[in-house]
């Protein structure tokens, strides 16, 4: 799209259920699982952070490079509607068109509309302001336009579902989920959303995915299906190679929260990237359940 490790000790300590404790303490390759599978190993050549919290054990149970900053793709698009929506007291039915395609379909046109309307990279510093996110900044100076350039972390992303949750106002949390619960599995750029999570895990879920740096369009464009149920930039976060994200919330009464960000080889075909990816997933989630 356009665009010290923890302690086990402290990890197990419960997160506050309203994201409003500062950040926890950086995580660089440490897991925690309940479960008993083997931790994922991450491919060569392929960076990778994550993080799943438990909503019912009330802590995070496996995580790795939590804090480390990707270039957001389109999972912005969660701080997008939540910026849109809660400066909003009604919304019009236009832009709840815009929020829809956006939100399900990913379709980077209606998120461009509400970056240019809402002040750019003034959104992201209001959201992670409120929400107390670590490690979430604007695009650089040098591409204010470019909102897929946010980089954020698998932290912050777990934070931001939690704020959906638990903390964000009704009308906010069941618009924004409701369409995640409803993604579809084609982009409205063609390229197919149900790697990650839609593919390595039943149904329920509700996802947001991200990609970036596979092209404009797909090799093989995406076909309507059942799942489950540019260069670099000197001292930014992997602007330079193709990124696949997959976030969302997962299984009954949405348990447990999941971030898995990937960065890959710089000129990795899709279909590789989309099979690395999945397969993580899949043993991550797994190693936890």
């Amino acid at each position: 799209m356009r665009i010290k490790p923890w302690a086990a000790v402290a990890a197990a300590v419960p997160l506050a259920a309203g994201c409003v404790a500062g950040p926890a303490a950086p995580a660089s390759a440490s897991i925690i699982s309940s479960g008993t599978a083997a931790a994922p190993k991450v491919p060569f050549g392929t960076t990778a952070g994550w993080v799943v919290f438990d909503r019912k054990a009330g802590k995070i149970v496996a995580t790795r490079n939590a804090h480390r900053k990707f270039r957001s793709a389109s999972v912005v698009k969660i701080m997008i509607a939540i910026d849109y929506l809660e400066s909003h007291a009604g919304v019009p039915a236009g832009d709840a068109a815009l929020l829809k395609v956006m939100l399900r379909s990913s379709d980077d046109d209606a998120a461009s509309t509400f970056w240019d309307r809402d002040g750019k990279g003034a959104i992201i510093k209001r959201v992670a302001r409120k929400l107390g996110l670590a490690d979430t900044a604007p695009p650089p100076a040098s591409k204010p336009g470019f909102w897929g350039y946010t980089s954020l972390s698998a932290y912050d992303v777990v934070r931001t579902y939690r704020y959906l949750l638990d903390t964000a106002d009704g009308r906010v949390r069941d618009t924004i989920l409701g369409h995640l619960r409803a993604s579809t599995p084609c982009g409205s750029d063609g390229f197919d959303q149900t790697f990650g999570i839609p593919s390595a895990v039943r149904a329920p879920w509700a996802v947001k995915q991200g990609w970036s740096g596979f092209g404009d369009v797909p090799a093989v464009k995406c076909v309507k299906k059942s799942a489950n149920s540019g260069g670099a930039l000197p001292g930014v976060p992997d602007y330079g190679r193709p990124v696949l994200h997959t976030t969302g919330l997962l299984g009954k009464d949405d348990r447990l929260i999941m971030a898995v960000l990937t960065a890959h080889p710089a000129g990795a075909s899709w279909s590789s990237s989309v099979a690395r990816i999945t397969a993580l997933t899949r043993d991550l989630y797994r190693s936890v359940v």
